[in-house]
């Protein structure tokens, strides 16, 4: 018998493998999807910060399947564990990519991320702004502005050139 997300996540196997064994079901099981995001919305802080992580691997092989739970992946971006702040994001990044319209709500908790003291945090935040800068023509011109400005005073090179790469991509378009 198939082991449950719940099972999976208070095993005894290494984290990683946990979050690989948990993805792989979520991609091609409605049900293990379903319980992540129970457990985003009702687990403690170190389960939600896992069903997280978990999304962002679901959401990047498999966008489709994330699109009833936009709403619940951007209530939780600006969520009070930092596990939980880099996973939402990047799920919505990787939504946006084929998605851009269903995900511009996230637009306001992006931009407040980015004022975290955490490298990681505002990275993930950038990561998911600038995708969907990119593939939202809509919004395209609004937010080209606005990462041209947070280029100026952004001081992590890394997170610097997401906003670069990005300004790139946009204007190759």
């Amino acid at each position: 018998m198939e082991k449950t997300i719940e099972e999976i996540m208070s095993s005894e196997m290494k984290h990683k493998e946990q979050v690989a064994l948990m993805a792989d079901m979520a991609k091609s099981d409605e049900i293990a999807l379903a319980q992540l995001f129970d457990i985003l919305r009702t687990g403690s802080d170190v389960q939600k910060g896992t069903a997280a992580e978990v999304m962002k691997f679901v959401s990047k092989d498999n966008p489709d399947s994330m699109l009833p739970y936009i709403d619940v992946l951007v209530e939780f971006i600006d969520y009070k564990a930092p596990r939980v702040k880099w996973g939402c994001p990047e799920a919505i990044g990787n939504i946006a990519q084929k998605y851009p319209r269903e995900v511009e709500k996230a637009i306001p908790k992006l931009l407040k991320n980015l004022k975290e003291m955490s490298t990681v945090v505002r990275w993930c935040a950038a990561f998911a702004l600038t995708e969907i800068a990119i593939f939202n023509r809509e919004k395209q011109a609004e937010l080209a502005g606005i990462i041209r400005d947070l280029i100026k005073t952004e001081h992590n090179n890394g997170v610097r050139n997401v906003y670069v790469k990005a300004l790139k991509d946009i204007e190759t378009q």
